[in-house]
């Protein structure tokens, strides 16, 4: 928050999590985010959903996109939002060449069909990759914006997928039931354990700085268990925190506790 308000950047490139708490610096330090100079945020190295986009949208006044990179191939700049439509990443396809995989028999799917991101990369000389697995689940659209391809925002990573009771759920889709409740802040944390045989899965997640916790604990965790049951199909508790409750990310955020123990 200081370096922003003392070099006064137009453009902010942070993961999505650290953005939400550079805006808790703010609020803290008594200051109107949209008074800020940022007119735009590039945001990625973890899965957000459009619900979170529209959060941080709101609160800085500016325009928030996604882009897509790994490690392996050349770090960010793979694909990426346009400003102008924010409706998926277009993929820099003279260099990269993607496609989608059935992420069990990693047979190819059809455009347009969910699985998992496989990139082989064109014009990389040093350390070629040829259809890398990347494990982060998409799927393939047509070209708006720009002309070439665009993959929808990724929702999760195959290996991230939380099996429950013969269920499969992504953070993700427990943070939009999150958004969906007007108490509660972008913050969360989902704890897995075992009772007896059984596996269950509680959602840790904060109120508002302007919220009484006394007041809206209750009703809002009935409210969350029943958007999570009923739009997800998984029963799961709740626990609803103070503001500042649930451990902030300096990188990448991580949502999931596992505290099962091994089979």
């Amino acid at each position: 928050m200081t370096l922003i308000e003392d070099l006064k950047p137009s453009i902010i490139m942070v993961t999505p999590s650290y953005m939400l708490s550079i805006l808790d610096a703010y609020r803290a330090a008594g200051l109107d985010p949209r008074a800020s100079s940022l007119k735009a945020g590039i945001f990625g190295a973890e899965p957000w959903t459009n619900a979170m986009r529209e959060e941080t949208e709101q609160a800085f006044d500016m325009d928030a996109v996604d882009i897509y990179g790994l490690s392996e191939v050349m770090g960010p700049g793979v694909a990426q939002e346009c400003v102008e439509t924010k409706d998926g990443l277009h993929i820099w396809e003279d260099h990269f060449y993607p496609e989608v995989i059935n992420p069990e028999t990693g047979e190819p799917v059809a455009d347009g069909e969910k699985g998992e991101l496989v990139f082989t990369s064109l014009t990389k000389e040093a350390f070629p990759i040829i259809r890398y697995r990347t494990r982060d689940l998409t799927r393939l659209l047509p070209g708006t914006a720009r002309s070439m391809r665009r993959m929808e925002k990724v929702t999760g990573r195959s290996d991230d997928m939380i099996i429950l009771r013969g269920g499969n759920v992504f953070p993700t889709q427990i943070e939009e039931q999150i958004l969906k409740c007007a108490h509660l802040a972008p913050h969360y944390e989902i704890v897995l354990s075992r009772q007896g045989r059984m596996d269950t899965i509680t959602v840790r997640c904060e109120c508002k700085e302007d919220v009484s916790i006394a007041e809206v604990a209750d009703s809002t965790s009935r409210e969350l268990i029943h958007h999570i049951k009923s739009v997800i199909g998984v029963s799961s508790r709740v626990e609803v925190v103070e503001s500042g409750g649930v451990m902030r990310s300096i990188g990448k955020a991580k949502r999931v506790r596992d505290e099962r123990p091994e089979r």
